[in-house]
């Protein structure tokens, strides 16, 4: 891996399977890739994960090298690289069905994985890719040896029926940083018996969890971040949406670089919701990343 900070994604890869085509993804997948690309050389990114022995399996490790990220974590089981159907309304938003049983179930328990942990400066994890008792104790081992210093980026992807009460709470209480949508903030303010306004439920939840940062999407009316006293509302970016597929991802990436590069508040809602947009533009959740919105995160690293 490249020097700089090493940034850690924890979850799913999959192959997002449309009517017309297969194309590779996976939340933790897509912010990896994301990140990678928006960050150049000047960070490091590993992805923590399992495919199977199979040829989508071997194709999504190759992506994954072309994008950038180290895939030495990356485990190979006796079960089918992880896919989900995904059908587009005519805006452009999908909806998912997941396979059943497939290897980021299996997310096995590694010395190796130890070691990452401890060296990791960012680590980002879900809640889907912890459905299975198996890749559930294993994702939460992980964190509980990162060290206090690091930062723990939780992008909640809620997908029914794969998450429970018990397992966003406890991912919740391990996160310095959460990312949800506006579909999800009900769901987590339930969760949490949280009510008021919905910045009221945000504020909450800055509180309750000690979180440094919160970022909510709400599509194409924008997106809000959080940070202590601030509070940053951006109105989005204008784009010809082909299909929002990664885009909460992106920005969740592009959200992540901007506290590495101390960027203001403002700033980073802005240049996350270019991200994002650029990504609605074009077919697939992991697009290639253009040189002018890597330019953007340019810089001395140094944490916020």
């Amino acid at each position: 891996m490249v020097s700089g900070p090493l940034i850690v994604g924890l979850g799913e890869v999959l192959w997002d399977v449309f009517p017309d085509r297969a194309r590779f993804g996976g939340a933790t997948a897509n912010f990896s890739c994301s990140v990678a690309g928006l960050g150049k050389s000047s960070v490091s990114v590993a992805l923590v994960s399992a495919v199977g022995l199979d040829p989508f399996g071997e194709h999504a490790v190759a992506t994954l090298q072309r994008q950038g990220v180290e895939t030495r974590f990356i485990q190979r089981n006796e079960f089918p690289t992880g896919k989900v159907t995904v059908q587009l309304d005519t805006a452009g938003i999908p909806s998912y069905e997941f396979a059943p049983e497939v290897a980021w179930d299996a997310l096995m328990w590694a010395d190796d994985l130890e070691t990452l942990a401890r060296r990791a400066d960012v680590v980002c994890f879900g809640t889907l890719a912890q459905r299975s008792q198996l890749s559930h104790h294993t994702i939460q081992r992980f964190l509980s040896h990162v060290r206090q210093t690091a930062t723990k980026v939780l992008d909640v992807n809620l997908r029914a029926p794969f998450f429970t009460p018990e397992i966003v709470l406890e991912s919740l209480q391990q996160a310095d940083v959460l990312k949800l949508n506006d579909d999800e903030l009900p769901i987590i303010a339930s969760i949490c018996r949280l009510s008021g306004s919905q910045l009221d439920v945000l504020r909450q939840l800055v509180d309750r969890f000690n979180l440094r940062l919160l970022a909510l999407t709400r599509g194409a009316r924008g997106s809000v971040l959080i940070r202590g006293s601030q509070i940053s509302e951006c109105r989005g970016t204008e784009t010809s949406v082909v299909d929002t597929v990664g885009a909460g991802d992106a920005f969740t990436a592009a959200v992540t670089l901007g506290m590495i590069r101390n960027q203001a508040l403002s700033e980073m809602n802005e240049r996350a919701s270019e991200v994002a947009a650029f990504v609605c533009s074009q077919v697939g959740a992991a697009p290639d990343i253009p040189g002018r919105l890597a330019a953007l995160f340019g810089g001395a690293p140094g944490f916020a």
